[in-house]
């Protein structure tokens, strides 16, 4: 067996870390969108932040920030980045069901995607990389 070979992560673990990069990266878009104070923001008047969207923002980051964590720790194989992939496809799916009125396309997808990468970890349950 060659070195290349012991090495070599599940596809499915690392299929559901770029989902984690994806989602974080996007939120990191979403929160500099938020600080920026772009005209593109909804009312967000009867949020749970109010009209103040330097604080959603600041949550957009921090969500980002734990996501890209997970992402990370997925690639190196703790337990954290399973929990945050595990939490993180949960709530996908409850929001991919809260939007299937609204954006029936959107909503499945993310429905989708929270299931794969649930299957993913799943898969790579029991998989440990070599000590070197």
């Amino acid at each position: 067996m060659s070195w290349y070979e012991s090495m070599k992560r599940p596809g499915w673990l690392t299929f559901a870390a770029v989902v984690m990069f994806a989602f974080g990266t996007m939120r990191v878009i979403s929160g500099i969108s938020y600080l920026a104070d772009s005209n593109k923001i909804a009312d967000l008047t009867q949020g749970l932040f109010g009209g103040n969207v330097f604080w959603w923002g600041i949550w957009d980051l921090v969500i980002a920030a734990v996501a890209l964590t997970g992402g990370y720790s997925l690639l190196q194989n703790n337990e954290y980045g399973r929990v945050v992939g595990y939490l993180f496809s949960v709530l996908a799916i409850v929001e991919g069901f809260l939007l299937l009125f609204y954006a029936p396309w959107y909503g499945a997808f993310a429905i989708l995607i929270g299931i794969l990468v649930i299957y993913a970890l799943a898969v790579a349950a029991d998989w440990q990389s070599p000590e070197a």
